[in-house]
C-alpha cells in the first residue's frame, strides 16, 4: 500500500492527510490483509497460519515478539539463505538500530518498496509545513545530514543505519526538484564519508548562502548541537574561507571540494566580516538568528532523549520555534505531528495508517514511584490463575483505533518488510484523535536510563559496566556502597555521570583517599565495558564525552532517599533509582560531592563484522525518535 503525494500540493496533500485519518480502521484491515496475502508463505508466518491470510488467525496464532525471538532468521538472511524466510518481497539491506541486543546494535529488514513508502513519508510532510509556514519556497534550508559507515554481509548484503540507507538511495539522490526542500548543502557533502570534512562543508555552504536560509536543523537536536559547537571551534577558518574564496587544504574529499568550489565561487570580503563580527562576541546567545536572520524555525527532534537539549537550543536559536516533524525508527516510519508549531512539551505524533499494522500492549504508571516509571501489566498478578505474560499481552492487546486518551501503550508494528508483532520497545502516551486516528506523545524508551545521542544504556548495561569497574576499586581495599547516574548535557557533547558513595573495607568514618589514577581507570573501565552504540558514539562520532565518576560523602544516598520520600515515594516500595531526571534530586547529589574524576582514555570500538554463520554487529547504528 504505497501512495503518491505531491508535496507542493497542499490541498491534496491535506486531503490525503484527512482520508487517512477519518479512515484510519478501514485503512488499517487493509494494510494487514496486504501483508498477510504478500507474506502468508514465508516460512515464519505459515508456521503459525499454515498459508491462511486471516486476521483472526493472526491475532490468536502469531507470537508478539521481542527482537532475541527473530535474530535466528535475521542471521539466515544475513549468511545467503532467501529472502522468503520472512518476506515475500526481496530484502534488499538490512538496517541497523540503535538499540542493542547482547551488546551489539538491531538489524532489521528492508525492501525496496520500504523506500518508496518512506519517500511518501517526506513528501507528506511538506504540505503540513506549508499550512503553518508562509514562503517556504522563497529559499533554502540549511539542514545538516550525514552518513555512517555500511558493511557487507557474508551474502552480500549492505547492512547500515536507516538514514544513511535512505540518503544514499536514488529515491534521495535522484529525487524530483521541489522548490519547498531546497539544502543548502550540496549532496555531495551529505554523502561524503568523513564526517568532519561533510560538517566542515555543509557549515560553509550554510554561511555562503546565509541570505536564502529559512529553516535550519538536523534529524537530532544533538546533531544540530554539535555542528553549533563545531562552528564555535572554526569560525575563524570559515571565514578565512569566505574572505579568500579559496577552500582548506584539508579538505580532500574530491566530490565534495569540486561541490563546495563551485558556491565558494569567488571572495566575499564583507560576509565574511559580517560573519566575523557575529562570532567574535562574548555571548553567542541567539546566534542562529544572527548568522541566518530569514530563518522561521529549527527543525530538530526534541522528544525522547532529545528533550534535555531544550534549553540549549533555545539560548542558541535566540528564541525560534523548535519544530518536530516526525515519529520514524529503523524497523518503521511511524507518525508526522500535525501542528509542528506547537511547543515542544506539547508534540504529539499522528501515527499513519499506511505506514504499517500498528497494535499496542497497555502499560500503567506506577504512582508509588514518582520517579516517572512505568512497569507493565504483564499479567504476573494474575498467574496464580495459570495466565502466563504471553497469554496476558495476547488478551489485552489493542489495535490503533481501540486505544484510550491519558493511557500509555508499548507499541507493536507489523511491517511490509517481515516484522510481526514486533515489540519496538517504545512507551507512548494517547494525547487525543484526529479524526480517527490516535496522537501519542513519545514517553520513553523501554528500559532505557541513559542517552546522549543514539546511545541507549538500560539499567541492566550500566549495572554491568559499573560492576566490571567495581572491581578495580575493591582491589584496593573500597566497596562501592550505592551509585546512581544521570546524563549531562550542560556541556557539548553531553557525557555520562555517575554518582559513586565508597568506604573503605575497614570500619570507619572517614572517606577514603582517593588515587586519580585508579578512578580514572575506573571511569574506563566502565566506558569499556557499554554497549557498542555507546563507544562508536564517543571514539568515532565524537558525539559523547568523557564519562565522569563524582565520589559523595558518607550519607548521601541516605538523603537522596529522604528527598524521594518527600517527594511523595512509598517508603517500603523505595529503591535506589539508577537515573536521576529530577533537577532536584541532582542537587542533592552535587552538593555532596567530594571529588571527580573522568576518563582519560577513549573505549575501544571496531567498525561493523559480521562472521559467516555467526552475526556479530561492532559499531554503527542509528535511530530517529520523535523519538525520530
Amino acid at each position: 500500500m504505497i501512495l503518491k503525494c505531491n508535496p507542493t500540493d497542499t490541498e491534496a496533500g491535506m486531503k490525503l492527510l484527512e482520508d487517512l485519518t477519518t479512515n484510519a480502521n478501514q485503512v488499517q484491515q487493509q494494510v494487514l490483509k496486504e501483508i498477510l496475502t504478500q507474506n502468508a508463505n514465508t516460512e515464519y508466518l505459515n508456521t503459525f497460519l499454515d498459508g491462511h491470510a486471516s486476521k483472526k488467525l493472526f491475532k490468536k496464532k502469531v507470537p508478539v515478539v521481542n527482537y532475541e525471538d527473530i535474530v535466528p532468521y535475521i542471521e539466515r538472511i544475513a549468511n545467503g539463505e532467501q529472502s522468503n524466510i520472512i518476506s515475500a518481497q526481496p530484502i534488499i539491506e538490512l538496517l541497523t538500530s540503535s538499540g542493542t541486543s547482547g551488546g551489539q546494535p538491531k538489524m532489521m529488514p528492508s525492501t525496496a518498496q520500504e523506500l518508496d513508502r518512506k519517500s511518501f513519508f517526506y513528501n507528506i510532510l511538506v504540505p503540513v509545513m506549508n499550512k503553518y509556514v508562509e514562503g517556504l519556497d522563497q529559499g533554502k534550508a540549511m539542514f545538516l545530514l550525514f552518513i555512517k559507515p555500511e558493511i557487507s554481509t557474508p551474502a552480500g548484503l549492505v547492512a547500515r543505519p536507516v538514514l544513511t540507507s535512505y540518503h544514499k538511495s536514488s529515491n534521495f539522490r535522484n529525487r524530483p526538484f521541489n522548490k519547498f526542500n531546497v539544502y543548502t548543502s550540496p549532496d555531495e557533502t551529505i554523502l561524503c564519508s568523513d564526517s568532519k570534512q561533510s560538517m566542515y562543508c555543509q557549515l560553509l555552504c550554510g554561511l555562503v548562502q546565509r541570505s536564502e536560509v529559512l529553516r535550519v536543523g538536523a534529524v537530532f537536536a544533538s546533531a544540530f548541537l554539535r555542528a553549533i559547537k563545531f562552528l564555535e571551534d572554526h569560525w575563524r577558518e570559515l571565514c578565512l574561507n569566505i574572505r579568500t574564496g579559496e577552500l582548506s587544504d584539508w579538505i580532500t574529499d574530491p566530490s565534495c571540494k569540486n561541490a563546495v568550489t563551485l558556491i565558494l565561487s569567488k571572495p566575499m570580503q564583507d560576509l565574511a566580516d559580517l560573519i566575523e563580527h557575529e562570532c567574535i562576541g562574548i555571548s553567542w546567545e541567539g546566534i542562529i538568528r544572527k548568522l541566518w536572520p530569514r530563518t522561521k524555525y529549527v527543525e530538530v527532534i526534541v522528544t525522547g532523549s532529545m528533550a534535555q537539549y531544550i534549553s540549549t537550543l533555545e539560548f542558541y536559536s535566540g528564541g525560534l520555534p523548535l519544530v518536530s516533524t516526525m515519529y520514524a525508527s529503523s524497523e518503521c516510519y511511524f507518525g508526522i505531528n500535525l501542528k509542528p508549531m506547537c511547543k515542544p512539551c506539547e508534540v504529539s505524533y499522528t501515527l499513519l495508517p499506511n505506514m504499517a499494522y500498528f497494535e499496542f500492549i497497555p502499560v500503567i504508571e506506577d504512582h508509588d514511584e514518582k520517579m516517572q516509571e512505568k512497569v507493565y501489566c504483564n499479567g504476573k498478578s494474575d498467574q496464580k490463575n495459570g495466565i502466563n505474560e504471553e497469554e496476558w499481552v495476547k488478551s489485552k492487546i489493542v489495535d490503533l483505533v481501540n486505544v484510550k486518551i491519558g493511557h500509555y501503550y508499548e507499541l507493536v508494528v507489523t511491517t511490509f518488510t517481515g516484522l510481526y508483532r514486533y515489540r519496538v520497545g517504545d512507551i507512548l502516551m494517547v494525547t487525543g484523535f484526529h479524526n480517527n486516528a490516535p496522537q501519542f506523545r513519545f514517553v520513553q524508551r523501554r528500559n532505557v536510563v541513559l542517552s546522549i545521542d543514539t546511545d541507549k544504556t538500560s539499567e541492566e548495561d550500566l549495572l554491568k559496566a559499573v560492576t566490571d569497574a567495581k572491581l578495580v576499586i575493591e582491589s584496593l581495599g573500597f566497596l562501592l556502597t550505592e551509585y546512581t547516574s544521570y546524563a549531562d548535557t550542560t556541556s557539548i557533547p553531553g557525557h555520562y555521570v555517575l554518582f559513586w558513595e565508597l568506604q573503605k573495607r575497614e570500619n570507619t568514618d572517614q572517606q577514603p583517599e582517593l588515587d586519580p589514577v585508579v578512578m580514572e581507570q575506573c571511569c574506563y573501565r566502565v566506558e569499556e565495558s557499554l554497549d557498542s552504540v555507546y563507544r562508536r558514539c564517543r571514539r568515532k562520532d565524537k558525539s559523547i564525552g568523557p564519562l565522569e565518576i563524582r565520589v559523595v560523602k558518607h550519607g548521601t544516598f541516605d538523603a537522596l532517599m529522604d528527598f524521594c520520600l518527600s517527594q511523595g515515594s512509598s517508603v517500603n516500595q523505595y529503591k535506589t533509582p539508577r537515573c536521576i531526571k529530577s533537577e532536584e534530586a541532582t542537587r542533592v547529589l552535587n552538593s555532596r560531592v567530594v571529588a571527580r574524576f573522568f576518563s582519560k582514555n577513549v573505549p575501544s570500538w571496531e567498525p561493523f563484522r559480521i562472521e559467516e554463520n555467526k552475526l556479530r554487529l561492532i559499531g554503527s547504528s542509528e535511530t530517529i525518535v520523535g523519538k525520530f
